[in-house]
This record gives C-alpha cells, sequence and structure tokens, in this order.
C-alpha cells in the first residue's frame, strides 16, 4: 500500500545559509526556512543521510554556518508495512482534510513493539483505505500528535500532507487548544496555576521524562480546580502551551499532585490505583484553525464511564 503524499516527488531543494543567520541546529533552521516541511519529517531525512551540507551528510544536531550550502531531494513514497484492521472508530468529525476521534483508554496511537494490528494507525489506514498524510513516515500515516496509551481522548488524524502541514505547524506555535481532565492526589491549597518547567529525558531511566532544567525542553502547563472532591482527591482541568511527552503527568507529579492511576509517576500500592488500568486522564477539548476553511473549530468529547463514576465516589466518600 502506498500512503498518498500531496507534496511533490523528487523536489530538489538547495538553500544558502544567509551571512546574518545564527549558528543553530540544522532541522530547527530547515523548519523555519522551508514552511511546507515539518520538523520531525527534517528529522527523519537527516536520520536517513537525505541532506547534505556542502556535500557531505549531517546529523540532526549538526550547526549550520553562514554560507552553507545545503541540498537535499525528497524522496519517493514508501510501501507501508502497517495493515489495515477494521477497528470501530468513535468518530467526533470528519471532512476530506481531517479526522477527529475520540481515543479510549488502553489503546495505542502507532504501531509499537506488543502493538502492531490493534492501533489507532491500524484502525484509521482502514477506515481512510489509505488516504492519509505521509509525512511521519510508513509507520505513522494521518498522524500529527499522540496521546498516551492509558490516556483517552481528542486526536485529530490529517488525510493529506496539506492539513499535516497546516496542523503541526499550529502545534509548533502553541496556538492550538489542548484541554484535559483528570483526578489528581492531594489537595490544592490554590484554586488555579502554572507549572512552567523544561522536560527532558530522565537521567537514569530512560523510559521515563522528568523535569530537567539542564537538557530539557520548554514546557508549561495550567491547572484549574473543578472539584475538591474529597480533598484527598481533586478534580482539576488541565490546558497545554506545550505538548512535550508525559507533560500533565511529570508536570503535576513534580508540584506533588500526581494522578490518580499513573503507574510510573504516582505512588505505588495505592488501592484505587490498583483497580484502575492507567491514569486518570481524558483529552477533552481540541480547537484548532481549520487547515481549508481558515476558520476555528472546536471539539469535545465527554468523560469515560469509569471516569465519571469514580468522581461520584469520590465525591460520595
Amino acid at each position: 500500500m502506498i500512503i498518498r503524499n500531496n507534496m511533490e516527488q523528487n523536489k530538489t531543494y538547495s538553500l544558502v545559509v544567509a551571512e546574518n543567520s545564527p549558528n543553530i541546529r540544522i532541522d530547527k533552521y530547515l523548519s523555519e526556512n522551508i514552511n511546507e516541511l515539518s520538523r520531525s519529517f527534517i528529522e527523519k531525512l537527516i536520520k536517513e543521510q537525505e541532506i547534505f551540507v556542502n556535500g557531505k551528510p549531517v546529523k540532526s544536531n549538526f550547526k549550520v554556518k553562514p554560507e552553507d550550502k545545503i541540498d537535499f531531494i525528497l524522496p519517493e513514497p514508501k510501501e507501508i508495512n502497517v495493515l489495515p484492521n477494521n477497528i470501530e472508530l468513535n468518530i467526533i468529525y470528519e471532512d476530506m482534510d481531517i479526522l477527529v476521534i475520540n481515543k479510549p483508554q488502553n489503546m495505542v496511537v502507532h504501531p509499537a513493539p506488543g502493538h502492531y494490528d490493534d492501533t489507532i494507525v491500524n484502525a484509521v489506514l482502514n477506515h481512510c483505505k489509505g488516504e492519509l498524510s505521509g509525512i511521519n513516515g510508513m509507520i505513522r500515516p494521518g498522524i500529527v500528535h499522540r496521546i498516551d496509551k492509558n490516556t483517552s481522548g481528542l486526536l485529530v488524524i490529517c488525510k493529506n500532507d496539506t492539513a499535516h502541514i497546516h496542523i503541526a505547524k499550529q502545534l509548533k506555535e502553541h496556538s492550538i487548544t489542548r484541554k484535559y481532565e483528570a483526578i489528581v492526589y492531594n489537595n490544592f491549597k490554590d484554586e488555579s496555576g502554572t507549572v512552567d518547567a523544561p522536560i527532558g529525558r530522565h537521567p537514569v531511566n530512560r523510559k521515563m521524562m522528568a523535569i530537567n532544567p539542564k537538557n530539557g525542553k520548554n514546557a508549561i502547563t495550567h491547572y484549574k480546580v473543578l472539584d475538591h472532591l474529597n480533598n484527598t482527591y481533586n478534580y482539576v482541568e488541565l490546558s497545554l502551551e506545550t505538548g512535550r511527552t508525559h507533560q500533565i503527568r511529570v508536570h503535576l507529579a513534580s508540584i506533588n499532585h500526581p494522578i490518580l492511576g499513573d503507574e510510573i509517576y504516582g505512588p505505588k500500592n495505592n488501592k484505587l490505583a490498583n483497580k484502575l488500568t492507567g491514569q486518570v486522564l481524558h483529552a477533552k477539548t481540541l480547537g484548532f484553525i481549520h487547515p481549508r476553511t481558515g476558520k476555528y473549530v472546536e471539539f469535545t468529547s465527554d468523560l469515560p464511564e469509569y471516569f465519571q463514576k469514580l468522581l461520584f465516589q469520590l465525591k460520595k466518600i
């Protein structure tokens, strides 16, 4: 199966770095100077040694200098080795450019070890008959952002590269509305606040993320208490300015309010958490500028049934 890619294939790019350009990473330089290509796609080309500086392939941490000559050719689409699967999708909205779905808890977004045929990608390949953006490669067709396996809620899928580029640009500029709801440990003293702390790989456990002032990326999460419940747990709304891996989970844990059911960043051996299948976190609201109409659109989804039952239970305690 060939993933349709609306960008002109075999297109040649040739750039000369301007004299007044700062010494920055090549992936950042190219993403800022070529609007039709996402940074993730550029990183993929660099990794595959498709981008040359002064005639030689470079790594993504290479810093360009004034008068460097950058050349590359967009490769042909590759045959995808991920198969469609007739998995039911909870579709919130669909048109010729985008698909907005409500992802259930305990479902992986794109194929990974242990999950090759039961992911969102397998489902959308079946639903969209392969008509998806190809910017993020064979394994992630249509995927412009993702949420964790055990997080439920809204995802937008891009059906073509034009839509993908528009949505990716908004994600990069932090202009997309993303609101989550969660049940967290411990009572908040303040009704609202902001966690502004850089996130990077954990220095010891590379599968975890952590507050990392030295090597982390800028990350900002706003929180608002919706209900203090029984004061042992609070019901909160989270708004993202940035979208780092595990951002909400790491930020809340860093201020002593880990998400209930979070097996990685939360406390161990909690009786209530042990009955759950993952963190009580739901991507409830998603808003962005539509890539074709240029108008702002916003979508919301209901809390999962288990989440609603927990709220009722904790109010009664």
